[in-house]
């Protein structure tokens, strides 16, 4: 990604920014932050006792002017990647041949299967089954505000404009100057909130991406899909589909994410299913009208399929309230104008009480339009632009956008069940039954066609919330059956959770049993493993779920599709990295065969963070270290926080993001149907004693350490844990339970997200080098090379660990636990396992440096340490006073904390990552 161009657009923006703050902020210690820069860039001790030093003599106002001018120069930094990115893919297409395409492309991927042996229709028939759900979720990981994402944006377009060589001197000084004001005026926008983020500003922000870049982004992607055929395939011929639809669609949790956040009322979640509904209405009508001027063609030039008439015939019969006498006047020879009046009208109605179109019809009038052109002729029009994205938006974003998904907490169903069941006098204290017995009450119940309690019925505030909210999604399924997600249930630990849900579900409509015991369902029930126990229980849980009478009605309900959810964070903060991640593995695989023995289609949603510690990384690297057994066509994944905002932050960036995915789906799943294994891969059982091995000694390790005594004393003094819990950030809170006593009431992303703080990213290697070390010393570092070599799973185990031990810090750590005195041995715990873990590594990899084989990677961690360090310093210095008691020196309570979420934000930055 560094090449010399972007080296010079980096020191050309902090050169602006440094022009700008001397000028119009003379009196800010530029001097003081230029000195202790230099001493951080150092990188030694010495170094960063100076900078310390420098650090602790500025006073409050100061150390605020630093705070803003470092987190700026770091947007400014990461909106220049970003760019460089953009610009370097750009590169690298327009070098691309159609023998030798851009790597990780679509283009890529279709030659990979064509060279494969794969027939064109073969190939078509793969990317249509695809099943890519990319689910954007609130959970507290984006530091910053939306205004300044759309500053950002606007920052970008100057960027660019900045870089373009054709400009005249008059257009170069206009960018330059909107260049130094959009600069000032960064600085001079608040980075924190006034207050914390309500539901209805979340679901604002989803739309800011979806209907933003997403948007822009989906028709090219089809455009990739139909140019990679031709390339590979050549022209279609006659009667051949250019390409089919590719199933990406978008999901949400933003507005109906409910577990843990008190917020997300059912009035909530019906006012968000509108404002996307609207959303998505305003969207596709913009793009109706330009397609309607478009569109001026006459029935006397051009031949006019019958079809189209009959379609527009039924339309004034059926619609006679759209019929605008004047307008059809004036169209009355040209009856795609005419198709596209009545398609407005209806597309309008469906913001109303009585709507009169949805996904699929507006579809099929899409695909009329479509083959209309072609009866006459006219197939340059019909793959133009304007109606090829039009469709492409209507397959990907419906009229509803993202599919709203419904996630709540295991127990706060059963203590809804509870109360029903007694009301009902079907059963007193259902909460104190064995689990056999609520199986057997809650398929007893499930049999009935009749609702379980009187409509007029007076419930507690927990039964009739959860009622109500199934009631919402009901609603929106009558209005449009794609707009309804998912119901997600948290901590799934046995059957009983699942039908639970499924009886609320009855009760709400949503689940109809009729006195046949014919079934039908409207929505798929996802259980969601979590801790280390659920990952290793599920197989086991699913077989008992998929022999479960009532179960299996809901299944063949729903196409025999089961939706299976992973939790990578919370698996993470229960039994650390290797395990966790070892476990997610083998519950996948192992999940598989228990969906196949059972005849059962499955999908994987992967509950990932941004983090290394959460599951992140590269998305198209995770798809190929899937075990065989769990590969699968069909992907739904989570898009969190600051994830989001990057991966999305330009449509370039976007469709990178994307047609990684795809690229590496369409390779995993052509090659699998073409060479079809009957009986999946199976790792050798040495291979799997070994890592069963790794993931217990490494779990010993890390369990250790987070139950050692004064550890707790030590995270809640040396992290910013206890601030980050007042960070107004989200809606939802940090905690499931109020306080922060330890790792079962602690939210998995504040967990990762002071680590990343402190610069310690303990989440994402802690444990593994005593793992790796243990085998190393048993003989065993020649099998762990060549897992490594051949292994996808193990090569991004060790590769993502590496990173996160490149972006540690131990100096700073040593800093920032000296705010914990008396808990030095955590300090000595932590420094030795990361020089532990950072020799083993090098020790598998083979190489005399961490990221030896990638260079880009390690000097950009390089070039950003030293003024990350400095705001790291700066941080410190805050906790301390705070610790301390000098608050007024501060400026009093407010502004201390308003200084320590500055420099929240700032290292956020800096790292780009936050949980």
């Amino acid at each position: 990604m560094i090449d010399h161009e972007h080296e010079q657009l980096v020191r050309e923006l902090k050169g602006t920014l440094d022009r700008v703050l001397r000028e119009r902020r003379p009196d800010g210690p530029w001097d003081t932050a230029s000195r202790a820069l230099k001493l951080c860039a150092q990188d030694t001790a010495e170094g960063l006792d100076g900078a310390a030093s420098l650090v602790g003599g500025l006073s409050a106002r100061d150390i605020g002017l630093l705070l803003a001018t470092y987190t700026l120069r770091f947007h400014l930094v990461n909106k220049a990647e970003q760019l460089t990115i953009a610009r370097i893919n750009r590169e690298r297409e327009c070098r691309a041949t159609p023998k030798h395409p851009r790597g990780e492309s679509i283009a890529e991927a279709v030659h990979t299967l064509a060279r494969a042996g794969l027939s064109r229709d073969e190939v078509m028939k793969v990317i249509a089954g695809l099943d890519v759900q990319p689910t954007l979720t609130a959970h507290p990981t984006e530091a910053r505000r939306r205004t300044v994402l759309r500053k950002q944006q606007v920052l970008a377009e100057l960027i660019t404009r900045s870089q373009d060589d054709r400009a005249t001197p008059l257009e170069r000084d206009e960018v330059t100057e909107r260049l130094e004001g959009m600069i000032l005026a960064m600085m001079a926008t608040d980075d924190v909130r006034a207050e914390r983020l309500r539901v209805h500003e979340e679901v604002r922000n989803g739309l800011f991406f979806l209907a933003g870049s997403i948007w822009d982004t989906i028709p090219v992607l089809y455009r990739d899909i139909r140019l990679a055929l031709r390339e590979a395939f050549g022209p279609e011929g006659p009667g051949q589909e250019t390409a089919p639809s590719l199933g990406l669609r978008y999901r949400s949790w933003i507005g109906g994410d409910r577990d843990g956040n008190p917020r997300v009322t059912p009035d909530v979640t019906r006012s968000t299913l509108e404002t996307m509904r609207a959303e998505a209405v305003r969207k596709h009508g913009e793009s109706l009208w330009v397609l309607r001027q478009h569109l001026s063609l006459s029935d006397r030039r051009v031949d006019v399929m019958p079809e189209l008439r009959e379609s527009i015939e039924r339309d004034l019969v059926a619609f006679p309230d759209l019929v605008d006498t004047d307008t059809l006047h004036h169209l009355t020879h040209e009856p795609f104008r005419v198709k596209l009046h009545f398609m407005l009208g209806r597309l309008a109605s469906i913001t109303s009480d009585t709507p009169c179109y949805d996904t699929d019809l507006f579809i099929e009038d899409l695909d009329l339009l479509d083959r209309a052109l072609r009866f006459a002729g006219l197939d340059q029009i019909a793959d133009g632009y304007e109606l090829s994205a039009l469709r492409a938006r209507a397959c990907t974003f419906g009229l509803h956008l993202a599919a709203l998904d419904v996630r709540q907490h295991s127990e706060r169903h059963g203590q809804a069940i509870d109360e029903m069941l007694r009301l009902a006098g079907v059963e007193d204290g259902y909460n104190g039954l064995d689990e056999q017995r609520r199986i057997t009450v809650l398929t007893h119940e499930l049999r009935q066609p009749r609702p379980l309690l009187p409509v007029d019925i007076a419930l507690g505030e927990v039964t009739q919330d959860a009622i109500d909210v199934f009631r919402v999604v009901r609603e929106a399924f009558q209005r449009d059956r794609r707009s309804a997600g998912s119901v997600i249930v948290s901590m799934t630990h046995q059957v009983s959770d699942l039908l639970e849900t499924l009886v609320l579900l009855k009760e709400a409509g949503l689940y109809r049993v009729d006195h046949s015991g014919a079934v039908e369902s409207d929505v798929d029930l996802v259980p969601l493993f979590e801790t280390i126990d659920d990952l290793e229980r599920a197989p086991e849980l699913l077989r008992e779920l998929f022999a479960d009478e009532a179960y299996r009605a809901q299944l063949g309900a729903r196409g025999r599709l089961q939706e299976i959810m992973l939790g990578y964070s919370d698996s993470n903060k229960d039994g650390g990295y290797l395990m966790a991640n070892w476990s997610l593995h083998r519950a996948q695989q192992r999940v598989a065969e228990v969906c196949r023995e059972h005849e059962i289609d499955f999908r994987f949603f992967h509950g990932r963070g941004g983090t290394v510690g959460r599951g992140g990384g590269r998305a198209n690297r995770a798809i190929q270290a899937t075990p065989p057994g769990a590969r699968s066509p069909r992907l739904r994944m989570t898009e969190q926080g600051e994830v989001i905002s990057f991966r999305y932050a330009l449509p370039a960036i976007a469709r990178r993001h994307l047609e990684q995915i795809l690229s590496a789906l369409l390779v995993v799943n052509g090659e699998r149907s073409h060479t079809p294994d009957d009986a999946p891969r199976q790792l050798e059982s040495s291979t799997v004693e070994l890592m069963d091995r790794l993931a217990s000694v490494s779990m010993s390790r890390y369990r250790e350490l987070v139950e050692r005594d004064g550890f707790w004393d030590w995270y809640r003094a040396a992290t910013p844990i206890e601030h980050i819990s007042g960070l107004p950030i989200a809606s939802r809170p940090v905690s499931r339970a109020g306080g922060v006593v330890g790792l079962t009431n602690l939210r998995a992303i504040p967990w990762v997200f002071a680590w990343t703080q402190v610069r310690a990213n303990t989440p994402g290697w802690f444990g593994l080098g005593t793992a790796l070390a243990s085998e190393i010393d048993g003989g065993h570092l020649a099998t762990l090379q060549g897992l490594y070599e051949r292994w996808p799973f193990m090569q991004a185990l060790i590769r993502n660990a590496e990173l996160e031990l490149v972006r540690t810090r131990p100096r700073l750590l040593s800093r920032y636990s000296a705010l914990a005195p008396g808990c030095e041995h955590i300090e000595s715990i932590l420094t030795e396992e990361f020089e532990r873990t950072r020799v083993a590594v090098m020790q598998v990899t083979g190489n005399k440096q961490l990221l030896a084989d990638r260079p880009v990677i390690l000097k950009t961690v390089a070039d950003r340490n030293p003024a990350a360090d400095v705001l790291n310093l700066l941080q410190i210095e805050l906790m301390k006073r705070v610790r301390d008691g000098q608050i007024e020196q501060l400026g009093g309570e407010d502004s201390a904390k308003r200084l320590i979420y500055l420099s929240i934000n700032g290292i956020a930055a800096a790292m780009q990552s936050t949980g």
